[in-house]
């Protein structure tokens, strides 16, 4: 997986409102969030009151360098406005970071396409942006939050997730949550993001864990289809997936930067039956996906 119980997380902008708010949660969660970075608050302490009582102290350092070489850090997320978000993920990136995790929304996308093209030629996995992150599970709990997902939704099982909504990531583990999941990723539904379905989809038929693949994609572009072909052609395990946007009128922008749709392309329908071509089974709603896999797991 992505991330477990061993993951040690740093946070650009952990001395933001937001990013402050939701280092807390993911220490609550057990994720080992073990400092943060701001240049203009370097060697600093910020301490964390957790729900058990306890207080942890997460340092601030100055670069990703130094919070790299002190903790021994593998992973970041970033919670930047989106003018600073290019200059956090290329200074990540550049450190060495092995996961990047951007929650930033609004960044250009030419801002985008510079750090994921980058990030491929170091070897840094990117999971956004626009994104809620993601969730591992394991048989003692949580592996590993990273990310806004909330907690305690669900625990581990045999389902792996992947999403471009982060609404609909939520939904699905909550409805889903009587089988539960080894994890769950939300890659966000920008033009350019790092981490594609086929990416997570290929982690997952190789996780022995996960059993079942549920994918949720959205209006516009043709990731979706993409997606099918690889289904097709690589997988042997059952997918479900769910397709937002059946309801969109065609020419209409809708929701994220990617979701805009031309004639019959990008579509539901059209995906909906890519997909379906390929022996995925796919819902109308969120609801009858996850009928569609409670029905197979059962």
């Amino acid at each position: 997986m992505l991330i477990n119980k061993n993951t040690k997380v740093i946070v650009q902008g952990v001395t933001g409102s937001e990013g402050w708010r939701h280092t807390v949660r993911m220490l609550n969660s057990g994720t080992k969030v073990v400092g943060g970075t701001n240049p203009k608050k370097a060697g600093q302490f910020l301490e964390a009151e957790l729900d058990s009582g306890k207080i942890q102290k997460v340092p601030v350092f100055g670069t990703v360098v130094e919070a790299i070489e002190n903790t021994g850090a593998d992973t970041s997320i970033i919670f930047v406005p989106p003018k600073f978000a290019k200059g956090a993920a290329v200074e990540a990136i550049e450190a060495g970071i092995k996961l990047l995790v951007i929650i930033t929304e609004g960044i250009p996308v030419l801002d985008s396409a510079y750090f994921t093209e980058l990030a491929r030629q170091k070897g840094t996995r990117i999971v956004g942006p626009n994104c809620p992150g993601l969730v591992s599970f394991d048989t003692e709990g949580v592996g590993s939050n990273v990310g806004i997902i909330p907690d305690g939704i669900t625990g581990f099982g045999p389902i792996g997730l992947v999403s471009k909504s982060g609404t609909l990531t939520y939904q699905m583990l909550h409805d889903l949550r009587q089988f539960g999941f080894s994890e769950a990723v939300g890659i966000g539904g920008d033009p350019a993001v790092g981490t594609s379905h086929i990416d997570m989809i290929k982690e997952f038929q190789e996780n022995p864990d996960i059993k079942l693949i549920v994918m949720i994609g959205e209006i516009g572009g043709d990731a979706e289809e993409k997606a099918a072909e690889y289904i097709k052609d690589n997988v042997t395990k059952p997918v479900v997936a769910y397709i937002a946007g059946f309801e969109a009128p065609a020419g209409k922008t809708m929701g994220h930067a990617g979701a805009i749709i031309s004639s019959s392309s990008g579509t539901a329908m059209a995906k909906k039956e890519a997909l379906e071509a390929a022996g995925v089974k796919v819902g109308q709603t969120p609801g009858e996906t996850a009928q569609i896999v409670s029905d197979i797991l059962s």
